[in-house]
């Protein structure tokens, strides 16, 4: 049976006239790895349409370029790689080729003091451009941390002073009798509140990094933070967290300001804008502080 050539109808002229920003695909099912470990991502993949005589792009050959970071390390390297392929193949068409992929990062981390670890997952976005002039990538990424609130905290010491002044009024006060008041319900009476917080980083990476700094900027953070979010723990890490609950006290305004010190001094970045959410245990509203350094309007901010 002889078979007809098959139309492309894609390549026909189009029926009204114009250029277009943006044309490709979204929400493609994409497995990569982030620091050795699988990543069910997604990927939203796209050209610009320059010429303003063709009808369309050819999304096929955008979709199969993605097999190139299939269960592969992601770096910026292959994924600059994707996007000249991007281009290559629409030679004529399109000046700038697009790549959004996100997923979430399983790492493994340490208790604060036992051997023991576990996973925990760091939800990010990696947003890349490739056009005339060059190639331009911003990391978005989303740390969890506890934040103990300094006026709870000081409000929680003046009740205790107050009740250690009514317990041991007109009485010989003794170590021994101090440090059993201490140890009771009585006497620790009030305790500061805390709540479960989130930092949201969008950094403008420096073009001449190959590999994907994620890790390095979660270590970072959760170190000028002080207060990271704990897996598997046992009596004695749950003690140390509460330790480090109370050596850093911090207000959403003071976060921030950990924050963009922080990053300000991270290598490989060349911006960032960044905003923390306290979701305060005392009130049904959030407390948030928001802090940006060198930073431009994204140039994917209206591609999800």
């Amino acid at each position: 049976m002889n078979r007809l050539p098959l139309e492309d109808i894609a390549a026909a002229p189009a029926t009204r006239l114009g250029t277009l920003s943006w044309v490709g695909m979204e929400g493609i099912a994409l497995p990569f790895e982030v620091a050795g470990q699988g990543v069910t991502g997604q990927a939203s993949a796209g050209v610009s349409l320059d010429d303003p005589m063709a009808r369309g792009i050819h999304m096929s050959r955008l979709y199969l370029l993605l097999a190139e970071l299939e269960q592969r390390e992601l770096s910026l390297a292959r994924v600059a790689a994707v996007l000249e392929g991007f281009l290559d193949t629409h030679r004529g068409l399109s000046h700038s080729a697009y790549l959004d992929l996100s997923g979430e990062a399983m790492l493994k981390r340490p208790a604060l003091i036992s051997p023991l670890a576990g996973w925990k997952r760091y939800p990010f976005a990696l947003r890349c451009r490739r056009d005339s002039q060059g190639f331009h990538a911003t990391l978005e990424l989303t740390v969890g941390y506890s934040s103990t609130c300094p006026c709870s905290a000081a409000l929680a010491r003046q009740l205790i002073q107050q009740a250690f002044d009514e317990d041991f009024t007109d009485m010989p006060v003794s170590r021994e009798a101090v440090r059993a008041w201490l140890g009771s319900e009585q006497g620790i009476l009030a305790t500061p509140h805390s709540q479960r917080s989130q930092a949201h980083l969008s950094l403008r990476l420096a073009r001449d990094l190959d590999e994907l700094p994620l890790v390095r900027l979660v270590d970072r953070t959760e170190r000028a933070l002080g207060t990271a979010l704990q897996t598997a723990v046992k009596r004695i890490d749950e003690q140390a967290f509460a330790l480090a609950n109370g050596q850093n006290l911090m207000f959403c305004e003071d976060a921030a300001r950990r924050l963009h010190h922080a990053l300000r001094e991270q290598p490989g970045i060349e911006g960032f804008q960044l905003r923390v959410v306290h979701a305060e245990s005392l009130h049904a509203h959030d407390a948030v502080a928001r802090s940006e350094w060198n930073w431009t309007t994204p140039l994917l901010d209206d591609i999800e």
